[in-house]
């Protein structure tokens, strides 16, 4: 099997990249809340037990669990030169312009013998006081003079373990994103270096887009719907151009088996600020979503032109019909589309900004999401789906939840006849899925 290996939201989940939450959380205060685009400040021990929560229960259900951090630290050590350049790069990116700073900034960095305290750090980000004053005061400058000590050189990055966004894994390749707002534009580093030169991914995976292009898209706004057929939600972070240009680049890969992009148009708000906000696949014929989009939902259809050898050649359509006709239409299934909170106008909307959509499907059938959202959650349930509650408290704070917080490698290929069934046995829902609490808390 490919490195990369995803051609649905719903297949068995073998392999999922994570990013443990850090001291980039403890580096939010009131006044750069909305730069840096939290509504509240995460308690950080509690943030890290509930993600090791979610660890656990994707290890209990035989899921490899692998870490930004640790990918990062592994190319870091591979040469020097490659760790100069992402410094330099990282310098640039993160907006420090002063020849004084560059520089101080560069050799504090390379301070660093462990290279995972170097990657952290990058993500926790770097303030003027971190700097030596005895190295700062051999050129006296007016930043020097007019900054305080606990002036950010650098922004920390704590949307980071929200993994989701930065790239997104379609078939047996990646959508490196150029992501919507400057404070996470330098998200997308530490995945461009990954796949650049990390040994287990150099030169084994195909790129349909790249961070360097000019129209935003993240990660939150795809969804596998099956290996032909990739939805993609045109939202507040994700643009239209962006789209056509991820769709030329699928359609002129011979070896890419997506032949139809559903383009979801959805309102631009911070509410609905991706397509898996409002809308996730929890099995091979259900669906969860937030009735808020339905009176202003479009959908495009958008396929290969007619003059193949063009690269700017596309056929796009309006899609007329329902949700559930157009889903019914390219998964050629009868499907079921469950309401957050049952539709109920406030309860939806309550469990809507907390992620009530936001599911981790692990395979088919059996999802994870946060506990908070209980009626959402008991509905699912009543629908004969397998439902992991995860603390979700602290984490929830950042405005995503299990699916924003995970980024698959590798799911297994739904076999033909599974996907082709209409009546899938409710009895495969109760296999050996079930979490080992006593086990997770050390119960006798």
């Amino acid at each position: 099997m490919s490195v990369i290996n995803v051609k649905s939201e719903i297949a068995p989940l073998k392999k999922v990249l994570l990013h443990k939450p850090g001291n980039e959380l403890l580096n939010l205060t009131p006044d750069t809340l909305t730069r840096l685009l939290f509504d509240d400040i995460p308690f950080l021990p509690d943030a890290i037990k509930e993600h090791e929560e979610f660890v656990t229960i994707l290890r209990s259900n035989g899921v490899e669990v692998v870490f930004l951090e640790d990918l990062m630290a592994d190319v870091l050590r591979l040469s020097s030169d490659i760790e100069d350049k992402f410094i330099r790069q990282f310098i640039y990116e993160a907006g420090i312009r002063t020849p004084k700073y560059k520089n101080l900034v560069f050799e504090y960095l390379k301070s660093f013998v462990d290279k995972k305290e170097l990657v952290l750090k990058t993500m926790e980000g770097i303030k003027i006081g971190d700097i030596s004053r005895k190295k700062r005061e051999i050129e006296k400058s007016l930043v020097d003079l007019v900054s305080e000590e606990s002036e950010f050189i650098a922004d920390p990055l704590p949307n980071l373990y929200f993994t989701r966004d930065p790239f997104a894994s379609s078939g047996n390749g990646i959508i490196l994103n150029k992501m919507y707002s400057v404070t996470r534009s330098r998200e997308t580093i530490y995945a461009e270096y990954i796949f650049n030169y990390h040994p287990d991914y150099k030169d084994m995976v195909k790129k349909y887009y790249d961070r360097y292009l000019p129209y935003h898209i993240e990660g939150g706004d795809v969804l596998n719907l099956n290996e032909h057929v990739l939805a993609v939600g045109i939202s507040q972070r994700t643009e239209a151009a962006a789209i056509d240009e991820l769709a030329k680049n699928m359609f002129r890969d011979p070896e890419c088996s997506i032949d139809t992009i559903l383009a979801f148009n959805i309102p631009e708000s911070r509410a609905f600020m991706h397509l898996d906000t409002v809308f996730t696949q929890i099995d091979y014929d259900k669906f969860t979503y937030h009735p808020g989009i339905m009176e202003t939902l479009q959908v495009f259809e958008i396929t290969e032109g007619d003059i193949p050898e063009s690269d700017e050649d596309l056929n796009v359509v309006e899609v007329n019909g329902t949700l559930e006709e157009i889903l019914e239409k390219y998964l050629n299934r009868k499907i079921t589309l469950i309401p957050c909170a049952g539709g109920e106008k406030t309860s939806s909307e309550r469990e809507q900004w907390n992620d009530g959509t936001n599911t981790l499907c692990i395979v088919p059938g059996v999802v994870v999401v946060y506990n908070r959202n209980n009626i959402t959650n008991n509905i699912l349930r009543e629908h004969g789906i397998k439902v992991f509650e995860m603390s979700s408290a602290e984490l929830s704070r950042g405005r995503g939840g299990p699916r924003c917080m995970s980024m698959p490698l590798v799911r297994e290929d739904l076999k033909k006849e599974a996907i082709e069934a209409i009546d899938v046995p409710t009895s495969r829902k109760e296999e050996s899925y079930e979490f080992d609490w006593q086990k997770f808390f050390n119960i006798d």
